[in-house]
């Protein structure tokens, strides 16, 4: 289908950027690599009067890597993320993550920014960014402000972001300890019929933290605080690993769809979550 017809700007800075914004209103809407959006607009799922292009917006790139904390420009791709060197070795689960992402010529456009800020429950950022502990910078015609990865996401593709706002960057501590990204689909390009992201610390034989969160199992990005408490404290054995399985079950709410029906995604689940733990678990 072709989409409805729309007016089509690209300013140079995040001036003009709000400003557009605060002229056309909900008529409006930033695209950052149009992965998401321009679908939708061709289906005639979304009818945007107003499209502004961030591409050739200052300021919006860069990946900042410190001993303390990880900084992404909501304008990186995922291509960006998978050959960064210094980003692969300080938190190697991004570039696990964005492998996983659709195929190469969608990373090569698919931003960082995009994926996390529109909300879609199937993207794969939101919940990895939930997991990180990250927070989102967001500006305004009010300003700046952040908000947590663990509390911008209010329903599907219904945020903490305001219509006036754009996501600038994403910022969370430097990882440390063992980690994990794995996602089950039907082919190459799908979203996940489940997928997990799991980062863990290990002291002594004992695990010290863990954060663990799961995609596309509910309306939101799922942070399960439950199942990252149940490994705490123990060696991460096969009861540890049952019991945050459990705990994980307790706080999704998959829907039926194409992918299947609720009893096999929470199988799914269940499994993929399984394999995440182990596999960070591995690697602390």
């Amino acid at each position: 289908m072709i989409p409805a017809s729309f007016e089509y700007y690209r300013p140079k800075d995040m001036g003009a950027v709000i400003a557009l914004l605060e002229e056309h209103g909900d008529d409006a809407r930033v695209m950052a690599g149009g992965h998401s959006l321009i679908p939708m607009m061709k289906l005639r799922m979304a009818d945007i009067p107003h499209l502004i292009d961030l591409q050739d917006v200052a300021g919006l790139g860069g990946i900042e890597v410190t001993d303390d904390t990880i900084r992404i420009g909501a304008m990186i791709t995922q291509a960006e993320l998978i050959d960064h060197a210094g980003l692969a070795q300080a938190a190697p689960i991004l570039r696990e993550a964005a492998l996983q992402i659709a195929d190469p010529q969608v990373r090569y456009m698919g931003t960082v920014g995009g994926n996390v800020a529109n909300g879609d429950p199937g993207n794969d950022m939101p919940g990895l960014m939930q997991c990180l502990d990250a927070t989102f910078s967001l500006i305004g015609s009010e300003g700046e402000r952040d908000v947590a990865a663990r509390d911008f996401y209010e329903a599907a593709y219904m945020t903490a972001r305001e219509d006036e706002e754009v996501l600038t960057a994403v910022t969370f501590p430097r990882p440390n300890g063992g980690h994990a990204y794995e996602k089950q689909k039907r082919k190459i390009g799908d979203y996940a019929t489940a997928a997990a992201a799991v980062q863990i610390t290990k002291e002594g034989g004992t695990c010290a933290s863990a954060a663990i969160a799961m995609t596309n199992l509910s309306d939101t990005p799922i942070f399960s605080e439950a199942a990252s408490g149940a490994l705490v404290g123990t060696s991460v054995d096969a009861a540890a690993v049952k019991s945050a399985v459990a705990a994980m079950l307790d706080d999704i709410d998959p829907a039926e769809d194409n992918r299947g029906p609720i009893a096999f995604k929470t199988h799914v689940a269940g499994i993929i979550l399984t394999r995440a733990i182990e596999r960070a678990w591995s690697r602390a």
